[in-house]
């Protein structure tokens, strides 16, 4: 069965009032859970002038005061950033605040602000998420933890509050290159499907991601999760025009920060948005866009969606009703055809 969930990004345009944005994040957190979403997700940047940005392991604990039903995706931790020890202290936390809801995402990052502001060796970044993770996993399920890293010294050192999920929460790991999804499937409890390469470029990219986990004798995962940007309309013309210019203007964000360098070689960010979209966003009628959703479970295998309904200046009314007409008018139909 295809779960959903939201991503309730706490990203706004300068000007706007901080107090206003998160009273509409809590409006969204609790109709989430009233609709029947599976998940809030929140992301994770740092310095991202001219927007504003919530953090996200603060956010995502008042969220589930909110919307306690709800499980808490931090999709992701930009982890190759912090220490392993704060890390797990944090998240294990999170865990128990949420009653054990945390799903741990992690991936690498890519701005260059981001990794000199946190001291960090960008050009070793796959190490230190490496041995990030490996610290992280045994202070989640070691009593004392000895182990000496490029940029850490665990002497006897213990995690002060372990999860609530045994072993651990379940460690979803984002990656855009070949190289990365090999790694989250060595690494990982699953792929994290990132939100902008295209269907195309990923359906190819399962099948690389298939023969890592081969190689690391492990299953395809029973849950395999996908981020897109997702909105739906009375007819797409609508969709475009109402969404257009608020995830144009996130999309030239990303331009701005580089992810296009961070992209498989046959896959990249358009400027045009009609190029652009074509085979990446989920837009349409709610007939549409249900036939899409259903696409991408049944050629990925993807079985829980974490749609990002909202850009920064989007009216908050506007993210209310597109997550209505999902619930009432896409939801039932992608569940009939997948079951």
């Amino acid at each position: 069965m295809m779960r959903f969930g939201v991503v309730l990004r706490g990203q706004f345009e300068a000007g706007e009032d901080p107090e206003t944005c998160l009273r509409d994040l809590y409006e969204q957190a609790k109709l989430a859970q009233s609709l029947g979403f599976e998940s809030i997700t929140k992301t994770s940047h740092y310095s991202t002038h001219p927007l504003q940005m919530l953090q996200q392991i603060p956010l995502l604990a008042r969220l589930s005061a909110e919307a306690p039903g709800l499980r808490l995706n931090a999709g992701v931790v930009l982890v190759a950033l912090h220490k392993p020890l704060d890390l797990a202290e944090q998240l294990a936390s999170l865990d128990v605040i949420s009653g054990g809801k945390l799903i741990f995402g992690a991936a690498l990052g890519y701005r260059e602000v981001e990794y000199k502001a946190f001291g960090a060796d960008r050009s070793r970044r796959g190490a230190l998420l490496e041995e990030n993770l490996t610290a992280i996993k045994r202070l989640w399920t070691e009593e004392t933890v000895d182990m000496v890293g490029s940029h850490f010294e665990l002497d006897g050192a213990s995690c002060s509050i372990k999860p609530l999920q045994k072993p651990h929460p379940p460690i979803w790991i984002g990656a855009n290159a070949d190289v990365a999804i090999k790694r989250a499937a060595r690494l990982g409890d699953c792929w994290y499907v990132n939100p902008h390469n295209s269907i195309a470029t990923t359906e190819r990219q399962v099948e690389v991601y298939k023969k890592a986990l081969d190689d690391a004798g492990k299953p395809f995962p029973e849950e395999f999760p996908m981020r897109r940007e997702v909105f739906v309309a009375a007819t797409r013309e609508e969709a475009l025009r109402l969404c257009g210019p608020y995830l144009a203007g996130k999309y030239k964000s990303y331009r701005d920060w580089g992810q296009q360098h961070e992209m498989p070689d046959d896959d990249g960010l358009a400027e045009a948005f009609d190029e652009l979209a074509g085979d990446r966003f989920v837009i349409g009628s709610p007939d549409e866009v249900a036939e899409q959703i259903v696409g991408l479970g049944r050629r990925l295998g993807v079985n829980h969606l974490i749609m990002s309904v909202q850009w920064p200046g989007m009216p908050h009314p506007l993210v209310l009703d597109t997550m209505r007409m999902l619930a009432e008018q896409v939801f039932p139909k992608v569940r009939a055809a997948l079951g």
